[in-house]
């Protein structure tokens, strides 16, 4: 096991969570700022009882002066992190175990990303020097190959999976429409869907996440003090990262229809918490929607479904926000956008609601009284990847 874990150690007692969206009028300060003050309303503090603040952003400031400044943050460690597509979740696993180790009291950890008006059309990487080798591919082609291997691999008409494709995203556009927070409120059906042009092998626009503005933060204390803060805390069950060796690139064997690293994070993250049998365990899951072929893998990859029969169990159901296991009940990152300091955050935000009983009644789940959510991150891409699993729970073990 690659962790020993802090299960019951740490619990989460405020959250918040901004609109994701154009925010043409706001900047990355201001969102700190909003999402800051809810959140510590939440919990009924003020910021000077938080001890240390981790601050999870990829391209919206290169230090913890980026949130210190804006919150006029006095003589506190401000850290900030950054782990491709998992970076705000990063900031939350390294908030949580400060507070484990006894480092600290109260700790926060806050993810926002502005992208919508930089100049650039979604999250762009810094111009690293290299020899001249790698890949020019966009993340939406990279992650096409998906669809085509699964199809062969399983035996699939490629016309039935692609169906089974926007499936999912009607799905996540249909549990987005009845989020206020999310960026496309707009139910859309299957066959709408299919009749788009396509973008990246058989991928639409619509099986693509988009580019949104951010931000989503929570306050994590010790699981002994939580009920000083909130009478309903959430208590962290797991915290699991695995940053990939990219030896899929080099792995002739490698066939892109399943995420090793998204694997490996999902079982260690299982052992720290006690699931065996996470279909029927959770109550729910967010995970990495960035496009549809992903979410579908993952089933797999999280252990959902059997490997082969992930697209049998989306067709019938078993996701859909009254199936077995609701998966990505606020819309995910296919109704959210992906300002990507912030989704792992705002995963967790979603759980937060829906295991607290405070979700909007068209979108509550029937599944909340099994007391645990899952949330998932990835970065990179197929073959190249890092990869985060948080198990909660809503109550101490």
């Amino acid at each position: 096991m690659a962790s020993h874990g802090i299960k019951d150690r740490v619990a989460i007692v405020g959250m918040g969570c901004t609109p994701f969206k154009e925010h043409w009028d706001a900047s990355a300060d201001d969102l700190a700022v909003d999402v800051v003050g809810d959140t510590l309303d939440s919990a009924g503090i003020d910021k000077d009882t938080v001890d240390a603040w981790w601050l999870g952003t990829a391209q919206s400031g290169m230090s913890g002066i980026t949130l210190a400044a804006p919150l006029k943050l006095n003589d506190k460690p401000v850290t900030r992190v950054e782990n491709y597509c998992a970076t705000g979740s990063e900031a939350l696993r390294q908030a949580c175990y400060a507070v484990a180790s006894g480092a600290y009291d109260v700790a926060a950890a806050v993810g926002v990303e502005k992208v919508k008006d930089s100049g650039y059309q979604g999250l762009n990487a810094f111009p690293i020097p290299t020899d001249g080798t790698q890949r020019t591919l966009t993340a939406a082609a990279m992650f096409s190959l998906v669809a085509p291997a699964y199809a062969q691999r399983y035996g699939i008409d490629p016309a039935e999976l692609r169906r089974t494709l926007a499936r999912i995203a009607s799905k996540n556009h249909a549990n987005g429409a009845r989020n206020p927070r999310a960026q496309f409120r707009r139910e859309m059906s299957v066959e709408q869907i299919c009749k788009m042009p396509e973008v990246a092998g058989m991928l639409s626009v619509f099986d693509c996440a988009g580019v949104a503005d951010g931000a989503a933060a929570a306050v994590v204390v010790r699981a002994e003090d939580a009920y000083d803060y909130t009478d309903r805390p959430i208590f962290v069950k797991a915290l699991s990262m695995v940053s990939g060796n990219a030896s899929g690139l080099l792995d002739p064997e490698y066939d892109y229809t399943h995420f090793h690293e998204c694997e490996a994070a999902a079982a260690d993250a299982y052992a720290q918490a006690g699931i065996t049998d996470p279909r029927r365990e959770l109550a729910m899951a967010e995970v990495h929607d960035c496009f549809t072929p992903t979410e579908l893998v993952l089933m797999e990859d999280l252990g959902f479904s059997a490997r082969g029969e992930g697209w049998r169990d989306v067709e019938a159901g078993a996701f859909d926000l009254d199936g077995d296991l609701p998966v990505n009940t606020d819309g995910g990152l296919k109704s959210f956008g992906h300002p990507v300091g912030a989704s792992g955050l705002r995963m967790l935000f979603e759980c937060w609601l829906q295991l607290r009983g405070e979700a909007p009644e068209d979108r509550r789940i029937a599944t909340a009284d099994r007391g645990l959510a899952l949330t998932h991150n990835l970065g990179g891409y197929p073959g190249e990847m890092v990869s985060f699993v948080g198990i909660w729970g809503s109550e101490r073990g």
